[in-house]
């Protein structure tokens, strides 16, 4: 499965336009990490265990996309984007989403 946030990809050509397809995932925040956020917060520098929370968030809404697009039997996704709301304090969704297509080689 090809993923790309242009709606073109060099070397192939888009045969079939199935739709829009989705993955989301909604996080909340651990007490622990919380604690630990507050201290380097404090100080000063990356908050690791928020930026490693968000990396798995994310890699699990494209995962979820990817699964919506194969189920349509796409074999790419054009013009990915990703969006991030708040549900409620402490709480947060990653929504990643796109075109799902079937490409084919150029000639």
């Amino acid at each position: 499965m090809i993923l790309t946030t242009t709606d073109t990809i060099a070397g192939k050509r888009i045969v079939r336009t199935l739709g829009l397809v989705r993955g989301t995932s909604v996080r909340g925040r651990h007490l622990g990490s919380d604690l630990i956020a507050h201290f380097r917060n404090a100080v000063g520098g990356e908050i690791t265990e928020y930026t490693k929370m968000m990396a798995e968030t994310r890699e699990q809404a494209l995962d979820r996309m990817t699964e919506d697009a194969e189920e349509l039997g796409a074999n790419a996704v054009v013009g990915v984007k990703f969006a991030t709301s708040e549900m409620m304090p402490g709480a947060a969704e990653f929504l990643a989403y796109g075109t799902a297509v079937v490409i084919e080689d150029l000639p």
